[in-house]
Order: C-alpha cells, then sequence, then structure tokens
C-alpha cells in the first residue's frame, strides 16, 4: 500500500511539472504565432494580398473589431449601455475564488455552519487534493 502511495505522489509531481512545462512552451508558441501573424498580415496589406493558397492552406486577411471598457469608466459605461436600450449587454459575475472565500470566513465566523442568508444561494463543497511543493 505505502509504496503504491510513493508511486501515486511521484507519478502526481512528474504529471504536475510535464504540465508546467508544456504552459511554458505554449506561452512561448502563442507568442511566436502573434509576432509572425503581425508580419505576415503587415507583408499582405503592404503587397494588396487579400488572400492566398499555400500546401493546401488558404491564408487570409480577417480584420476583427475587439473592444474593451476605458480603465476606471466600467460603471459608465454599463450606465450608457442600460441607458441606450443595450441592457442586455450587462451581467454581473462573482469570481468563483472570492466567492469560495467570503463563504469560509463566513462561515469561520458563525461556528463552520453557513449563514441562512446564504442558504439555497451558494453551493458549498470540500474537495481533498494533494498540494504538492518542494521540501526543504
Amino acid at each position: 500500500m505505502e509504496n503504491e502511495m510513493f508511486e501515486l505522489a511521484d507519478r502526481l509531481k512528474k504529471l504536475r511539472e510535464i504540465k508546467k512545462t508544456r504552459e511554458e512552451e505554449l506561452k512561448t508558441v502563442n507568442g511566436e504565432i502573434q509576432d509572425v501573424e503581425i508580419k505576415l498580415s503587415d507583408m499582405m496589406v503592404d503587397t494588396e494580398t487579400q488572400s492566398f493558397n499555400r500546401s493546401g492552406t488558404l491564408f487570409y486577411l480577417n480584420a476583427k473589431t475587439y473592444a474593451s471598457a476605458v480603465a476606471g469608466q466600467k460603471q459608465e459605461l454599463f450606465e450608457a449601455l442600460k441607458t441606450n436600450g443595450f441592457g442586455s449587454l450587462v451581467t454581473e459575475t462573482v469570481n468563483t475564488n472570492s466567492l469560495s472565500a467570503f463563504v469560509r470566513e463566513q462561515m469561520s465566523e458563525n461556528d463552520e455552519i453557513l449563514p441562512a442568508w446564504l442558504e439555497g444561494r451558494v453551493n458549498v463543497f470540500e474537495k481533498t487534493i494533494v498540494g504538492v511543493r518542494k521540501a526543504k
């Protein structure tokens, strides 16, 4: 039994190391993709090339518009959207980690019982995980 536990611990450690390495590789590859996309799109614009085929793949220019609230103007944007009939775009959210921390705090102040005003409004469950860190 103990031998199997150690094997599982070693496997978990190795998998987390592989995950970390692959996440770092993914960040690198995503950065390279972004750089190449910028260079290729600039070159296509400069040469007035809308699209081309290369090795069975179609490459084409595609302009997308992205928008985000101006820093510090989120509430004003929400009010403007609501005032102009676009309130359906506005949604309230609560960060899951923040809500979990808040609920833990409320329970610790209430003899580890969920306060009545939160009953039926939040799901509370515990998940046991194995923490891993470098030994000192």
